[in-house]
């Protein structure tokens, strides 16, 4: 279970549109001098704050990485592969088992 968010959802949202509109006033403002401003504005860490901005970017396409839905569906994916090597083992032992019942001069 994952552990709980320290920040809620609204404040979030809240934080990230704060740094947009700041950049889209000031063009010049670089993304780590927003996120200085606004996060102490608002009680966020700017390092935090500076992460669900990067991640924002990236799943709105403005920047290259792994989007939220790839890594989800990444990690999905691995535990699959890591269910079903485990199904394989199970089905291996058990058919050399059986294999050694029915004939036990086999070697195995």
């Amino acid at each position: 279970m994952p552990a709980p968010r320290k920040y809620p959802q609204e404040l979030r949202d809240r934080a990230m549109r704060l740094v947009q509109e700041a950049r889209e006033a000031e063009p010049e403002l670089s993304v780590t001098a927003a996120v200085s401003r606004i996060g102490t504005r608002v009680g966020v860490n700017p390092d935090t704050l500076r992460g669900w901005v990067k991640q924002a970017e990236i799943d709105a396409g403005k920047r290259p990485g792994t989007s939220t839905d790839d890594a989800k569906r990444i990690k999905d994916l691995e535990s699959e592969v890591r269910e079903l090597k485990r199904a394989n083992e199970i089905l291996l032992a058990a058919s050399s088992f059986f294999a050694r019942e029915l004939d036990p001069r086999l070697p195995w």
